[in-house]
């Protein structure tokens, strides 16, 4: 067997089973759980439609590149979204199934093990499939602790020169998973001056562009930063997305890679060799879906709710603060984050995630330590519900 398997570390989930053997839920309550960033708004029905409309489609095999159809709806969404004047949906645009397969098999298609000692940059706390991408290809993860004194924003200088000169892919997250924040355009004019400097590649990790609290004024992406500061071709980068969160479908395993023509021609290749076409049924229902903007609009109704009525009712015991987008409260605890969950869990039948097993001792803290993930994709009963009862813990804790 590959011995990097024997690297990977239990995913989070695994952690949360384990943390909760033999602990007994307080049945007066209801079960909440708010531990996984799984939507559960209602899929909307023309996409269901067009899936049914479509099931022709499963007669015949897919190509790796997609269709035409749904590669040039992803690139007009593209050109709306990040105000670019144009994408080129035949050279700089990949269908993928979720983004999550994606930025893990971008990982093996981009390290060139034959370098010495190649290196993966990760933000930390972070989405566990960057780690476990580098390191099945043969690279060493670092991490950039993201915290809260400058807003959880990525602090570059943190690494050694040594460690950038190694440094072969960098995954960013914005808005972030799980603290919520949104690099500026400074953040991405440093970080492009980095790959220009050091020559690797930055994989931007965007499945949550759609989930924003202000319509007048959505989340900077990684393509619009590139065009604003003049880098015709997106050198060195590929965004990902999905529309699992966007449109509420994350059974349709459907999204996009897209960016720097050159990568995605070799990132094609690779993934024609490793049979990742995207299902023709799929592709039909996820054409219309980009090309829809009114469910997406009443979806962050939903969620812009939601955070309203958390940061109202936790307000008044503790300190909470609205991310900039996407549907995580990242909240500091008064006591291990591991023990606030299992006494949330116990005495209150919530279940929420522990910072800590999003993250990793770097730099000499675990920055996830001390705080828990809260996903506010229930329905807005129960994360009211949910609120309350946080908040009566927190009142018995302080």
């Amino acid at each position: 067997m590959n011995p990097n398997l024997n690297q990977l570390q239990p995913y989070p989930f695994q952690k949360l089973r384990q943390l909760f053997e033999g602990v007994t839920r307080n049945t007066a309550f209801n079960p909440i759980e708010l531990q996984i960033g799984e939507p559960k708004h209602a899929t909307p029905d023309f996409i269901r439609q067009a899936l049914i409309d479509n099931l022709g489609g499963l007669s015949a095999y897919p190509t790796t590149l997609g269709t035409s159809t749904l590669r040039n709806s992803i690139a007009a969404w593209i050109k709306q979204r990040f105000n670019l004047p144009e994408i080129n949906p035949d050279t700089e645009i990949i269908p993928v199934n979720g983004s999550r397969e994606a930025l893990f098999s971008f990982a093996q298609a981009v390290v060139d093990t034959s370098a010495a000692h190649p290196v993966v940059v990760c933000p930390n706390p972070f989405y566990q499939i960057y780690e476990g991408a580098a390191l099945l290809a043969g690279a060493t993860p670092y991490f950039i602790n993201t915290l809260p004194d400058n807003r959880f924003k990525l602090d570059f200088s943190q690494l050694s020169d040594d460690v950038w000169s190694r440094t072969q892919l960098i995954y960013v997250c914005s808005p972030n998973n799980p603290t919520g924040g949104v690099m500026t355009l400074q953040e991405w004019r440093e970080l492009f001056a980095l790959s220009d400097r050091y020559g690797f590649v930055v994989a931007a990790d965007e499945c949550y562009s759609e989930i924003y609290f202000d319509e007048a004024n959505p989340p900077l992406g990684a393509l619009d930063a590139a065009q604003q500061l003049g880098r015709s071709g997106f050198p060195r980068l590929v965004v990902f997305n999905s529309l699992s969160k966007r449109s509420n479908v994350p059974g349709l395993r459907s999204g996009f890679a897209a960016g720097d023509a050159k990568l995605l021609e070799k990132f094609l290749l690779y993934r024609t060799y490793h049979g990742s076409a995207m299902s023709p049924v799929a592709q039909a229902a996820s054409a219309v879906a980009w090309n829809d903007a009114a469910h997406v609009v009443q979806n962050r109704r939903l969620y812009a709710q939601k955070f309203s009525d958390a940061i109202a009712l936790l307000s008044d015991a503790t300190a909470v603060q609205m991310p900039d987008a996407g549907f995580y409260l990242w909240l500091k605890t008064l006591i291990s984050d591991t023990e606030f969950t299992k006494r949330l869990y116990q005495d209150y039948n919530v279940t929420v995630l522990p910072g800590s097993y999003l993250a990793r001792d770097a730099h000499g803290i675990n920055p996830g330590k001390n705080y828990v993930r809260i996903a506010l994709v229930a329905s807005p009963q129960e994360c009211i519900e949910a609120m309350n009862r946080i908040k009566n813990l927190m009142t018995h804790l302080g």
